[in-house]
């Protein structure tokens, strides 16, 4: 089985392509892959191309727990860079993918380090995240997370996200509030949860738990979201650089809340997964 290794911002993903997959891809399958001493160690695996309806090609995403995530910022930055080197798409051409989460539209740029991708729409509405109860645009309601309750906006570009304004984001807080929040009785797909600091009106600070991941270093999708739900409390302009413990990413929001992000994508390696892996139950 053959892979590629690649990182956005610390956020990083092996690319498997269906041709070089000689064994199915089962969760336990995936798990050992992603696992970091087990395996070769990753944030989750992007798989593809795969065969399209309407685009240039699709992409099928996978969690580290084996879970399939409907879209991925930094995983379609990746796939972009992936395509790129392998020639199948040019430097400056326009192509879509098609996700679970929807169609987007990318661009690498020359050299490939830098990938512009547009994300879609953010929706704030609870029936579309999902979120639990009645029909509604859920801006600034109560939750319950262990010992604490927070403010909370929910938003999806595709998947689905949580939103907590704080005065200062902290690891600590995703890493200790994150894992119940992904859960919660709200979300009946559970979701992603960003804790975000506003800097000022064109800059965001974001701290990460990645639904199906764990804490993370840098999300697309959730820095779509994050700046989106900024917008929408009228805190920032449309222009805005999201900072996260990998790095930042620049997000253009559109008047409808329609989003295109820009970021950098670094190669890492390449090489075979060797079957004995498999054998050794993590």
């Amino acid at each position: 089985m053959k892979f590629h290794k690649y990182h956005a911002l610390g956020n990083d993903y092996i690319v498997i392509e269906p041709r070089d997959c000689q064994k199915p891809l089962t969760t336990e399958c995936i798990r050992t892959i992603c696992h970091r001493h087990f395996g070769v160690g990753s944030d989750g695996i992007l798989f593809g191309p795969v065969p399209a309806k309407e685009a240039k090609c699709a992409l099928k995403i996978f969690n580290p727990d084996g879970s399939e995530a409907e879209k991925s910022g930094n995983g379609l930055r990746i796939f972009s860079r992936f395509l790129y080197d392998q020639e199948r798409v040019a430097a400056d051409e326009e192509f879509e993918i098609e996700t679970k989460g929807g169609m987007v539209k990318s661009t690498v740029f020359k050299g490939g380090q830098k990938v512009r991708v547009e994300m879609g729409r953010v929706s704030f509405n609870a029936r579309e995240i999902p979120v639990a109860g009645d029909d509604r645009v859920v801006i600034n309601e109560k939750i319950k997370a262990g010992d604490r309750e927070f403010t909370y906006c929910a938003a999806t570009i595709g998947n689905p996200h949580c939103v907590i304004l704080v005065p200062e984001a902290a690891a600590e807080l995703a890493r200790e509030y994150g894992p119940s929040l992904e859960i919660h009785e709200n979300f009946p797909n559970r979701t992603n949860v960003q804790f975000m600091q506003v800097i000022d009106r064109q800059n965001i600070r974001i701290e990460i738990w990645e639904r199906g991941a764990g804490y993370t270093l840098a999300s697309g999708s959730s820095s779509s979201a994050s700046a989106a739900v900024a917008r929408k409390l009228g805190l920032v302009d449309k222009a805005v650089t999201v900072h996260m413990p990998g790095g930042e990413l620049q997000i253009e929001i559109g008047e409808d809340y329609s989003i295109l992000m820009t970021g950098g994508v670094t190669r890492v390696a390449g090489g075979e997964i060797h079957r004995e892996m498999f054998d050794v139950k993590p």
